[in-house]
C-alpha cells in the first residue's frame, strides 16, 4: 500500500509499526498459539510472548495509536491517520493489535470512558485500560432478542437504594473470557415507560461483581477466539453504586452510537490488512505450485482472481479513509452513511478474497497452517457484528433519500423564489 497525505511523525509511526508487525509479531504467532495450550487452560493463560511484544511496542511509541487527537489521552493522531496504522495491525490481528493496546472490545471501551466517563470512572477503569493492566468488555448483545435493534435489549438496570440491580442474560461478549477483564460495559433498560430510544442505559459492572457469571465461551465457525473469546454471561441481581452508570439514565444510545461508529471503521481498517496478508500468500502460492503442467499463476482463471481481488481491495480501502476521513472533519455522527458504507462493503470484499486465497491453497486454505480460515470466520461474523449488513444498508437507503429530498426540496424553493422575482 502508499501511504499518502500522513504527517512527518504519522510517517514514521507506519514505517516503525510496518517493521513491528512483519519482524517481530507475524513470527510471534506460532508462539502465541502455542503457549495457550488446549482445553480451559486457554482461558487462564496471557502468553508470555504478548507481555513481551507490549513492552516492546511502548518501547516504539507504538501504544494507544487509536484514540484521536481530540482525547487528552490519546497519541495526537487523527482517525484517517489511525486507518492507515490499523491496517498495518490488521495484518496480524491476534497478536499486534493487542501488543499496542489497540484492540477491540478495549478500544472502543476506552472512548467511551474518554468521551463521556465521569473523572472517579476515569481513574478507576480508563486508566489501568490505558496502561494495559487491565482488559474489558462490552455486553450488549443478547440471546431472546433481535439484538441488530438495539431497542429489544431487556436485561433491567433498576435502582436500588444508592445504587443500580442489574439483571439479564447476554452473549457474544467478546473479551469476557480473558482472566485480565476487569469490568463490563453494560446495557440495559433503565426506564421501559420513557421513549423507545429513551429506555436504556450503560453502567459498569466490575467483572469479580457478586452475581456475574461467564457462563461459557461460544465458538466462531470451530474457533474459540481464547483468551479473550466471546462468552455468554449472566448478570443475577448484580448491585453496583450509582456512580457506575454513565452519563446518566436513558442516555444509553447517546453512548453507544458514539463508541460503535469509530468502532465499526476501526473493524474495517483492520480488516484490509488481513486482506493484504491474504493476497501476499495467495500470490506466492500460485507462483510455487503447478498444475496440469504449468504454473497455477499461469492459469486465465487465476490471473482474474488477483486482478479483481486487488481492484476490490483498493476500492473498498478507499471508502475506509473516506469514512475516517469524515469522522475528523464533522463527527461519526454526521459520517454515518460513510462509516455504514465502509462496514458493509469491507467484510465482502475481504471475504471474497480470502476465499480466492482458500481456493488456491486447496485442502490447505481450510486448516490451521495457514491463516486464511481464521480470517475467514472473523469476517463472516463481522458482517453481522455491530450490526447485520441488512441494517446498514437500510440506514444507506434511508440517509440518500433523506439528502435526495432535501435537495429537491431546496432546488424548488429556489424556483418559487424566482418565479416571485
Amino acid at each position: 500500500m502508499s501511504v499518502v497525505q500522513l504527517s512527518p511523525r504519522a510517517q514514521k509511526l507506519h514505517d516503525d509499526l510496518t517493521a513491528f508487525v512483519e519482524d517481530e509479531c507475524i513470527p510471534a504467532e506460532a508462539e502465541y498459539q502455542k503457549a495457550l495450550g488446549e482445553g480451559t487452560q486457554r482461558w487462564k493463560t496471557v502468553p508470555q510472548v504478548i507481555e513481551r511484544l507490549k513492552a516492546r511496542a511502548r518501547t516504539l511509541g507504538l501504544w494507544n495509536l487509536f484514540l484521536p487527537k481530540e482525547y487528552a489521552e490519546g497519541s495526537g493522531l487523527s482517525n484517517y491517520e489511525y486507518a492507515v496504522l490499523c491496517e498495518v495491525m490488521g495484518r496480524s490481528p491476534t497478536i499486534a493489535p493487542e501488543a499496542c493496546n489497540c484492540s477491540a472490545p478495549d478500544t472502543g471501551n476506552m472512548e467511551v470512558l474518554a468521551k463521556y466517563g465521569s473523572p472517579t470512572q476515569k481513574q478507576r477503569w480508563l486508566k489501568p485500560l490505558l496502561d494495559g493492566k487491565i482488559r474489558s468488555a462490552f455486553a450488549m448483545t443478547e440471546p431472546d432478542v433481535a439484538s441488530s435493534d438495539a431497542t429489544n435489549i431487556c436485561t433491567r438496570i433498576e435502582r436500588s437504594g444508592s445504587g443500580y440491580v442489574v439483571n439479564g442474560r447476554k452473549w457474544w461478549i467478546s473479551g469476557a473470557g480473558h482472566p485480565k477483564c476487569a469490568v463490563f460495559i453494560t446495557m440495559g433498560k433503565t426506564d421501559t415507560t420513557a421513549k423507545k430510544h429513551a429506555q436504556q442505559s450503560i453502567v459498569l459492572v466490575p467483572a469479580d461483581a457478586r452475581g456475574v457469571t461467564v457462563v461459557r465461551p461460544l465458538t466462531v465457525f470451530g474457533y474459540d477466539d481464547a483468551p479473550h473469546g466471546h462468552c455468554e454471561v449472566t448478570f443475577d441481581n448484580v448491585w453496583v453504586p450509582a456512580e457506575n452508570l454513565i452519563l446518566g439514565e436513558g442516555r444509553g444510545f447517546e453512548v453507544i452510537q458514539g463508541r460503535l461508529g469509530p468502532g465499526r471503521i476501526h473493524h474495517c481498517m483492520r480488516s484490509l490488512g488481513m486482506a493484504e496478508r491474504a493476497m501476499e500468500l495467495m500470490i506466492e502460492r500460485v507462483q510455487n505450485r503447478t498444475t496440469f503442467g504449468r504454473k497455477i499463476a499461469e492459469h486465465g482463471v487465476v490471473l482474474d482472481y488477483i486482478a479483481k481481488s486487488r481492484m476490490d481491495l483498493e476500492s473498498a480501502r478507499m471508502l475506509v479513509l473516506r469514512a475516517a476521513d469524515m469522522i475528523d472533519k464533522v463527527g461519526a455522527k454526521n459520517a454515518q452513511k460513510e462509516i455504514a458504507m465502509a462496514k458493509v462493503v469491507v467484510p465482502n470484499v475481504v471475504l471474497a478474497i480470502l476465499d480466492r486465497a482458500i481456493q488456491m491453497f486447496g485442502a490447505g486454505g481450510v486448516g490451521s497452517d495457514t491463516p486464511l480460515a481464521e480470517f475467514w470466520a472473523g469476517m463472516r461474523t463481522l458482517r453481522i457484528a455491530d450490526g447485520p449488513d441488512e441494517v446498514h444498508t437500510r440506514q444507506i437507503a434511508q440517509l440518500e433519500i433523506r439528502h435526495q429530498n432535501a435537495r429537491l426540496a431546496a432546488r424548488n424553493k429556489s424556483a418559487a423564489r424566482s418565479a416571485r422575482l
